[in-house]
């Protein structure tokens, strides 16, 4: 909306001074003709905005110029900060909003708290690219337009049509009634329902997404975090089996990326995680620790290392003489 960009240039020219037109189009996200035509609206506004000629020109605002904002105090406003450095805002489309935000939380703090919240904020890191191993974490990559259309319907409460690639099937389209949404380890979940069932819905494989015009069917008051602690009780629950399972460093995504789920994580003091898992079913997680060899052990249940122990025996006894 054009009224929150008015308000984010003029935080970005409190903050940070003198800035170009071209400087401030990158920072909104917008064309250097559309600054200019708000930099205009903002002076007619009576904003007392002014423009710099010259080679170290651009755009300032009179100094002691302050915009009126609701305050926070320095530990609500050191809390968005440390939040605002999260990657949470990747896997919804967000970090443009969150750009803004952090701008209007460091303007609404005094002006002797700002500098004190902001190094304060650089002590915080919340969800590194990479973990205690240097293992890079990758989170959940959904185009822009699809995750726009997807929060849209959510927000509005409107029906939603998905072009959906479920595992192991031709991607389909299908219309459900959005509920709201989930990140967890930078992947993100759309809950749902269909037809009245309950659907969840992993958003990087949203190949297309479209709001209805339609209302979706569904209660005006919702407990998410209720709703997901049910689903994934349901989820675990099936006919799918859990096992504890070492797994030396260089091998863990590669196990992760065949699990259905993880429950439970921590690292031992060889390096090696041990992880509580689950699979689809026995015979999936035979096949996924076989392929990792020795780098992977399974500590339960027996009956999962009893069959890769046969496994192992029978390929022993195929090979251990001559062809």
């Amino acid at each position: 909306m054009r009224a929150d960009r008015l308000v984010s240039l003029v935080l970005l020219l409190r903050q940070r001074g003198r800035l170009t037109a071209d400087t401030l189009a990158r920072e909104l996200e917008v064309s250097t003709r559309t600054v200019l035509r708000d930099i205009e609206a903002l002076s007619s506004a009576g904003v007392p905005v002014y423009a710099e000629r010259g080679r170290h020109g651009g755009f300032a605002l009179l100094p002691g110029f302050r915009t009126e904002l609701t305050g926070l105090n320095h530990d609500e406003a050191l809390a968005l900060l440390a939040a605002g450095s999260g990657r949470g805002e990747q896997v919804f489309g967000l970090g443009a909003a969150l750009a803004s935000a952090m701008r209007k939380v460091v303007d609404a703090l005094p002006e002797s708290h700002q500098a004190a919240a902001g190094d304060a904020a650089q002590r915080f890191l919340v969800d590194p690219e990479t973990d205690l191993l240097s293992r890079r974490t990758v989170a959940d990559e959904v185009p822009d337009t699809t995750m726009l259309a997807v929060r849209r319907a959510v927000l509005t409460g409107h029906k939603l049509r998905i072009h959906y690639a479920a595992t192991g099937r031709a991607p389909q389209w299908r219309t459900v009634d959005p509920i709201g949404l989930v990140t967890v380890r930078d992947r993100g979940y759309l809950l749902a329902t269909r037809s009245g069932e309950d659907r969840t819905y992993r958003l990087s494989r949203v190949l297309a997404a479209e709001e209805l015009p339609d209302p979706a069917e569904r209660p005006d008051r919702v407990d998410l975090d209720r709703i997901w602690r049910e689903r994934s009780a349901r989820f675990l629950s099936d006919d799918h089996i859990t096992a504890l399972v070492r797994v030396s460093p260089m091998r863990r995504e590669e196990l992760l990326g065949t699990v259905r789920a993880v429950r439970a994580e921590g690292l031992e003091d060889d390096g090696w995680s041990r992880l509580e898992v689950t699979f689809q079913d026995a015979r999936h997680a035979e096949w996924a620790v076989w392929q990792l060899g020795t780098d992977a052990e399974v500590l339960s249940p027996q009956s999962l290392r009893t069959a890769l122990r046969d496994r192992a025996a029978t390929i022993v006894a195929r090979y251990g003489g001559a062809p």
